[in-house]
Parts: C-alpha cells; structure tokens; sequence
C-alpha cells in the first residue's frame, strides 16, 4: 500500500505567538511507532506539519492521522480531503478518544485509546477487505513485545532533539484536569517497556542526547532503576519528566544523574495545597518543593517547572507568589498554563455540570485561553496574569536572579545561557529552523546540559535521603 500518515500543525503553532522552537523539538514518535506494524514493501511517507508544508496532492491508498484537540479542526480538513480522494481515512490520538462520534465523521475507522494493540488488528481486517468503523484498546495492554519504531521515516535535520524515544504508556497517577485520562480510560493506565528492549532502543540512537517524552519515567521505580543502571556508562545526556514524589524518593534522582540525568520536568502545578486536593493531586501534598528542587540541583540536574492558573482557589495574586517563588528558588525554566477543561476529564465534567464552559472551540484549548469561568478571577485578568508571569519570569533581571542562587560562576553561566538561550533569542531560532538546521544547535544543547552535570559535589549542599513530609506552604 501507499500510506500516509500526518502529524497536523496544533492551532497556536500557526498563530502569531508561534514560537518554532517550542514545536520543532520533537519527531512524531507516535505515528513512526504504528508505522513498525506496517508490511516492509508498503510505501509510507510520514509527515509533520509543524517543521514542512504538507504535500496534499498525493493519492495514497491509506491516510492515518493524528489529532489532538487544538489539530482537530485541522485534522478533519485533512481527512476530508483524502477521503475526496478515494483513499481510507483514519484517525486516532487523544481528541478522537475524547469525542469519537464527533471524529468518526471524518474518518473510515477511529482508534480509540492506544494504538498498540489495536493497530496490528486494523491492518489484518483491512487487507482482508473486512475493516471496522472503531478500534477499542483492550482492557490489558502491553508494550513489551512491540517492534523497533521506523525511525529511518524521521526528518531528523528538521528538529533539535531527534533522538526522542518513549518506554512506557501513561501514567499511574489520576489528576482531574489531566488529558491522558480519557485516553487510558477502560484498562490499564500505566505500563512500561521490558527494560532490555529500551535499552536496545536507546543503543540504535546515534550522538549523546536523548529525550524521554514519557508522561511519567519514574512512575515505575523497579523499572526505572534498572533503565538508569542498565544506562550507566553510556556517556549519554537526556531529559525527562517526573513527580516531586519521585525526586523525593531515596535513590533514585541519585541513579538517573549517575545515567545521564541533566534536565527534569516537573509538575509542580500550583502552590496551594486546597487546589492539590482539589485536582486529586494527591502525589504532591505534604511534599517538600524546595527540597526536591534541591536535591535535583545538588545532584547537577535542571530544573523545568510546570504551573497551571486558574484554579478554583487562585486569586490575583497567585501570578506574582509562583514567579517569585519559582524565580527565588533558582528553577531555570517554568512553562505555565492556563487552566484548561479537556473533554473527557474529570474536570472538563465538573465544568460541564456547573455550566462554567465558555465555548467548544477547539482551537482555543490550547492553555493560552480561558474556556471557563474562574471562581476568583475574571478571564481577562487570569489571561494577563498568565501572559505576565512569562514575561516577568523571563525578564533579564529574573534570570540573573534565578542565577545568583547558584554559588558557583560557571553554574550561574549555565543558568543564564539555558534560561536565556530558550526564551531571549527567538530570531535566532526562528531562522535555523526555517533554514532546516535546528539539529545544528544540539552540539550547543549538550554542551550546556554536560557542564551543569559536573556540579559542585563538595560545596553544593546534600539533601538528606530521609527527607521530611513538609507541607507545601512550609517550603516556600
């Protein structure tokens, strides 16, 4: 067959804030994955629209995209189009996992949860002439027995960080506002890879840089483990996401910087323990912020906070406490949201039930917009609030704040220079990848990310592994 499989541009990367570094990092990994089920002599042309202009006068046999809820309108539009065409359509990802009957309108089948299993399946029936209108993914889902992902389909010139790789599926704790819900919904929210297989995979990827997209490494603490040993003396650099619960946890922050470890998303989310319980984010209460950004620094590993306003306890003040406490505790970079209600969670429901939805427009659940009424704030103040806490955590002054927390010249450098680098120079960005040479700045990326790893081992204080269950209002 010829297939095409297309990863859509979300909304807000053709908006006029579109930064193109932010969607240049990484290749679909997930569409690259499924293409692994595939037969050796199907022709198959993968495309991102975020990094390349979509090549729509093509008549492939099979088209399988991608939506996610700020690509839907696109998504469809793409559909449409193919299934004008003649070819067979289908669609998957979360959005259409949330909203299937809205999605089965375009499309000739729909996936619904992750495709790993049931992709295999979709493609027997369709060869065998018999294909179904829906895929369900079963109850119990697995990824140890999946086959390499077809990398040699990435563009990997068009994007800073093409070694990304993915070695479990979900995440075993369930926030309210959390999107990933609704996608895991009917089975097991949470798995992982068999940990020689990762390591296989992370053996074929060529350079030192990795970076896991995983909602959650740590979630599995015997897994991840025996990934960071099985990593050690690799000579690889990587990033990752994790819980303050799993950098809290004796040993383990410890093994990862061993492996390789410089750079950690964290999802702080929000200072106010009445909001944690309020978003069933019960991993972070009674949990120390401060010291486990400590004991990341301490063991020479960036910090990349997350923080989500407009909860139902925020206020206007809440803008100004999180960038001074973040900035003040020298995280290098913070990615802020704004609230936002995704169809299918507990709190999109919530939501619904107290009929504090604005609109359904996609396009704008893109966390920049309010789609809701706030408890304590009116919308537009919760959108100048959010816009504000960028730019003030952003500021030259805040950066060099942030980097006098250091006690070392070279890592206050570091801080600046990542800090900075990310947010200060988006022209230069912008022309590198529009001339298709982002993987040109990679070299810079581990230059950085290898240098904060040599941290002051004597001078730079040690967090204790018995760390004390402090509430989050103690820590700042």
């Amino acid at each position: 067959m010829k297939v095409k499989m297309i990863l859509p541009a979300l909304t807000e990367a053709t908006s006029p804030f579109f930064r193109p570094i932010k969607y240049s990092l990484f290749p679909p990994l997930g569409l690259a994955t499924l293409a692994a089920h595939l037969a050796p002599d199907d022709e198959i042309d993968l495309q991102d629209e975020h990094v390349e202009r979509l090549n729509t006068d093509d008549e492939p046999d099979l088209v399988i995209i991608q939506a996610y809820i700020t690509s839907a309108y696109r998504a469809y539009a793409l559909a449409d189009h193919y299934r004008q065409r003649g070819a067979y359509v289908c669609l998957g990802g979360l959005h259409v996992t949330s909203l299937p009957q809205e999605a089965a309108l375009h499309a000739d089948t729909i996936f619904l949860g992750p495709g790993d299993d049931t992709f295999p399946q979709f493609l027997c029936d369709l060869r065998a002439g018999q294909p179904r209108k829906s895929y369900t993914a079963p109850a119990h889902r697995s990824i140890e027995h999946i086959p390499p992902i077809r990398r040699e389909l990435i563009k990997r010139n068009l994007y800073l960080v093409p070694n990304s790789i993915v070695v479990s599926r979900g995440c075993p704790h369930q926030c309210n506002f959390c999107y990933k819900n609704a996608f895991f919904e009917g089975g097991n929210s949470f798995y992982v890879q068999r940990v020689d297989a990762a390591l296989a995979e992370i053996e074929r990827l060529p350079g030192r840089h990795l970076y896991f997209l995983d909602d959650h490494l740590f979630g599995n603490a015997r897994f991840a483990e025996g990934l960071f040993e099985g990593m050690r003396g690799m000579r690889r650099l990587w990033q990752a996401a994790g819980t303050v619960q799993s950098v809290l946890k004796p040993g383990l922050v410890e093994k990862a910087a061993a492996s390789g470890l410089r750079s950690l998303f964290v999802g702080f989310e929000t200072l106010s323990p009445e909001n944690l319980r309020a978003s069933l984010k019960y991993q972070n209460l009674h949990k120390d912020y401060t010291a486990a950004i400590r004991r990341l620094h301490a063991n020479g590993v960036m910090v990349n906070g997350s923080f989500v306003f407009g909860m139902d306890g925020d206020d206007a003040t809440v803008f100004d406490r999180t960038v001074e406490w973040a900035v003040s505790n020298g995280i290098e970079t913070a990615t802020f949201h704004i609230m936002t209600p995704y169809p299918g969670t507990g709190l999109y429901q919530q939501m619904q039930s107290e009929n504090r939805l604005l609109h359904s427009r996609w396009d704008l659940y893109d966390t920049r917009h309010v789609v809701y009424r706030p408890t304590k704030l009116t919308a537009d103040e919760l959108e100048a609030g959010y816009w504000r806490a960028y730019r003030e955590f952003y500021a030259w002054k805040n950066i060099f704040a942030g980097a006098w927390t250091n006690p070392s010249w070279s890592e206050r450098a570091r801080h600046v220079a990542y800090a900075g680098g990310w947010k200060k120079f988006e022209p230069m960005w912008d022309v590198l990848i529009r001339a298709k040479r982002a993987t040109n700045m990679l070299p810079t990326l581990e230059t950085v990310l290898e240098g904060f790893g040599r941290h002051r081992a004597n001078d730079a204080p040690r967090v204790q592994d018995n760390i004390p269950p402090n509430r989050i209002a103690d820590a700042i």
